[in-house]
């Protein structure tokens, strides 16, 4: 019997795999009666239901952590609650390792683990060989057991969360394509869809994208961005094994394998490092339940290495060979949030094939963030506000996808770069970086110099979690820029311009810092949520009575515009992405003034340009504006520079440099010399969950200038006290590295993590930053404890310090 399509609802969803299915199953538990989940064909006909169903609670972040170990505690009671069988069983899962490299990715694991409250432990092959007693361990150097790990049925799960939905009210109908997303005044107003060809329309101001592989095509009726495409995955399931049982689920990485037991069959699947693309030109309209060619040769070199490892699958016949879609992201992790450009119009899609293990608690975090209108913790990693516009482009993405599949089991390397899809948003000199040894990373699509190569080097990065390749390089760059003085090419800031009658009064509200300054100021400030988390980290220079320039990561740059463009109401402003439109070219060191007297006649003494200032100045034959603000901790000017300019002034500045020394420097080094400076970097050392003064940024919030967003939460806290410090460490030992994610240990005890780290060249050892419990504590208890951190399983002491190690009262920034 068809189900009768309501006029009106609070949320339409669309899209009913495990993802769809969690998110109304969790509205419905918040109360949300008239939610409605829409589905084309069948619940699960897409991608759910020949998921593998693998439970691995370890995450790379500790929020991602917690959403895994939710839906691993979803799953488990999900049965009592609908009586539909989940499979959820907890059988544990062991990952092996083959190399060095490998067993020291591992083992870090593992540390990071404790540090979650994750139940691990490292063990050795001779363990692995008794609980697997199948596996030829003869090459395994090394692995780790998480005992509460599992796996599940995928389908049933989504099965039971439909179930689960309907008994607290939630609509569930299939068999209805939705062929449009009604807008007006800039938010969602309405679906309209076709049941046995006969078209509805429900009014709705919420909508959720949770169309799986579909996605894509979906958000870009809507000029919604939701950059992700699908690639075939491949697994075989052999016919059943005389006294095979219940094994746990192997993980074999460096073979880009996993093996799974069910019910006396052995399921193994493959990552395989170069992956095949799959619906490039559309998903035709009747896909429902559908399997894709076999592809042997494709999957040859995985089976013929697991022959070797699991030796009993050279005479177990295969039952089926299987070949699937699955979605995937230009960064491999999933979205969930509201979408930047339509209010109401929200995502969860793009799994990675990890939805099963993501989408329960991926499926409450939404649901709390929709009822509440700001995320339940930092969700930033998965935010939809990440993507870029221009990658929603089906060339980047089927080019980008076939690298992304096989990461999931490639070694996860500090700063590995993508290899595909390079080259999109470029810098006006990057030719001339290029030509001078520059070596590229990508963040947000822009190509930037991460180091720079010596004549005769190789230019290309040599990966390791020792010191890499690049590591002399680095040290170079960074002794210069405190020493004589460097070259940053930070073009890829995120630039936004304010402006209007009430820019002042719109930036007062949102700011937390007193932006009411003369023209030419440059303020150092956050703009906080109502927790007094930080949304944004930025600078934001007063260009004259009505117009303010925002400097903003180029990461952040779409969340950073959609927060402003959420809060404008009803103010007279008017926010404008103006990125493409400067260059910056940042002059940082003791010699810095030196260089700008060679290439400018402008004053650039204290007296006439002081620190936090900014104006224009001739350059070269050229004009740029000059903002004397730092990240590296020295002297120095950010040099804004018109895009048709730049290369002109780079060029200025490179021939007056060479009678100082000048050297090119890149974004390796300014990381290097902003931790040893205890800079925050947004995303890492400050997130949306950090409050303001916790992080150690009291200095740039005023709370006497009057009412702005989060200004009761600094009161409260001011009032109450912190409950954590964000504190700066050195290890003392030289030779280990830090990168991110290394357990903190306070007398012996894990209470934290590294939020981030790099090697403090001037320092003398790796430096992290890291949140230290500390209710009730004066900043003398808190230092007045023994600190280590604990890497791949070892602990290395650590000095602790609240100031900046270098420079800790800032007077070499204002010499």
């Amino acid at each position: 019997m068809t189900k009768a399509i309501p006029s009106k609802a609070r949320v339409v969803i669309i899209g009913g795999g495990v993802s769809g299915c969690s998110v109304a199953y969790h509205l419905a538990k918040l109360g949300w009666t008239d939610v409605v989940l829409l589905e084309r064909k069948q619940l699960t006909c897409g991608t759910t239901w020949h998921a593998a169903g693998l439970i691995g609670q370890l995450r790379a972040s500790q929020n991602m952590t917690r959403l895994a170990k939710y839906s691993r505690d979803l799953y488990v009671k999900l049965e009592a609650e609908t009586g539909i069988g989940t499979g959820m069983k907890q059988n544990g899962s062991i990952t092996v390792a083959l190399t060095e490299e490998r067993r020291e990715e591992i083992y870090r694991q593992a540390s990071l683990a404790r540090a979650f409250n994750v139940d691990v432990r490292e063990i050795t092959p001779g363990e692995v060989k008794e609980m697997y007693p199948h596996l030829n361990v003869s090459d395994v150097i090394a692995a780790v057991h998480l005992p509460l790990d599992g796996q599940c049925d995928p389908a049933n799960i989504a099965m039971a969360l439909a179930k689960g939905a309907r008994r607290n009210g939630a609509t569930v109908i299939e068999g209805v394509k939705v062929t449009a997303v009604e807008k007006r005044d800039g938010r969602v107003s309405g679906v309209t869809c076709v049941q046995n060809g006969e078209t509805f329309t429900i009014a709705t101001e919420n909508v959720v994208n949770a169309a799986g592989m579909w996605g894509r095509e979906l958000a870009n009726m809507s000029g919604v961005t939701v950059p992700l495409h699908a690639c075939e995955h491949f697994y075989i399931v052999t016919e059943p094994v005389v006294g095979l049982k219940s094994l746990p689920v192997l993980r074999v990485p460096d073979e880009c394998a996993y093996y799974k037991e069910d019910a006396g069959k052995m399921l193994l699947g493959a990552f395989e490092p170069v992956a095949k693309p799959w619906g490039m030109d559309g998903i035709r309209e009747d896909f429902c339940f559908d399997q894709l060619p076999e592809d042997v040769d494709h999957f040859a070199p995985i089976l013929e290495k697991a022959v070797n490892r699991m030796p009993m699958l050279e005479t177990a016949g295969i039952h089926t060979f299987f070949n699937g879609p699955e979605s995937f992201t230009p960064d491999d992790r999933y979205y969930l949030g509201e979408a930047p450009e339509l209010k109401g119009y929200w995502v969860a899609a793009g799994y990675n094939s990890i939805g099963i293990v993501s989408s329960g608690g991926a499926g409450m975090a939404l649901a709390q963030w929709m009822n509440d209108g700001e995320p339940p913790f930092d969700l930033w990693e998965v935010d939809i506000r990440r993507a870029q516009p221009f990658q929603k482009n089906r060339t980047y993405l089927r080019e980008r996808v076939t690298e992304t599949l096989g990461l999931l089991y490639a070694d996860h390397f500090p700063y590995r770069q993508m290899a595909t899809a390079r080259g999109v948003r470029r810098s006006p000199i990057h030719e001339h970086l290029k030509a001078r040894g520059a070596v590229f990373g990508e963040v947000a699509g822009w190509e930037r110099a991460n180091w720079f190569a010596r004549p005769g080097q190789e230019r290309e990065y040599k990966y390791s979690w020792k010191r890499q390749n690049w590591f002399e390089n680095q040290r170079d760059e960074h002794l210069a820029v405190r020493t004589g003085v460097g070259l940053f090419d930070m073009t890829s800031f995120g630039k936004i311009r304010v402006e209007g009658r009430d820019a002042l009064s719109f930036l007062q509200r949102l700011c937390a810092n007193q932006m009411d300054v003369a023209a030419g100021r440059i303020v150092y400030t956050q703009m906080l949520n109502a927790r007094g988390g930080i949304e944004s980290d930025l600078t934001g220079t007063r260009l004259s009575e009505t117009a303010f320039l925002l400097v903003v990561p180029g990461a952040t740059l779409q969340r950073d515009l959609a927060w402003l463009r959420k809060h404008i109401a009803d103010a007279f402003v008017v926010v404008t992405d103006v990125s493409a439109s400067e260059s910056v070219l940042c002059i940082m060191g003791p010699k810095a003034r030196e260089l700008m007297g060679k290439v400018s006649p402008n004053d650039f003494s204290n007296a006439a340009h002081p620190f936090g200032t900014a104006r224009e100045i001739e350059i070269g034959m050229g004009l740029a504006r000059a903002h004397r603000v730092t990240y590296v901790g020295e002297l120095g000017w950010e040099l804004y520079v018109s895009t048709d300019q730049a290369a002109h002034v780079f060029e200025a500045l490179e021939a007056a440099g060479r009678d100082v020394g000048l050297k090119l420097c890149g974004l390796h080094t300014l990381d290097s010399c902003r931790i040893e400076k205890a800079f925050r970097h947004f995303g890492h050392d400050i997130t949306d969950e950090d409050h303001v003064l916790e992080a150690g940024l009291g200095f740039a919030v005023r709370t006497q200038k009057g009412e702005f967003i989060g200004r009761d939460a600094v009161l409260r806290k001011q009032d109450k006290g912190l409950s954590r410090r964000l504190v700066q460490f050195r290890l003392t030992d030289p030779d280990p590295l830090l990168f991110h994610n290394e357990a903190v240990v306070r007398d012996g005890k894990i209470v934290g993590t590294v939020t981030s780290g790099n090697y403090g060249h001037h320092l003398g050892g790796a430096i992290g930053l890291g949140y230290v419990p500390c209710i009730g504590e004066s900043e003398a208890e808190v230092l007045g404890s023994a600190y280590e951190i604990e890497i791949a399983g070892t602990r290395v002491r650590a000095e602790a310090s609240l100031a900046p190690m270098y420079d800790p009262k800032a007077e070499r920034v204002r010499v």
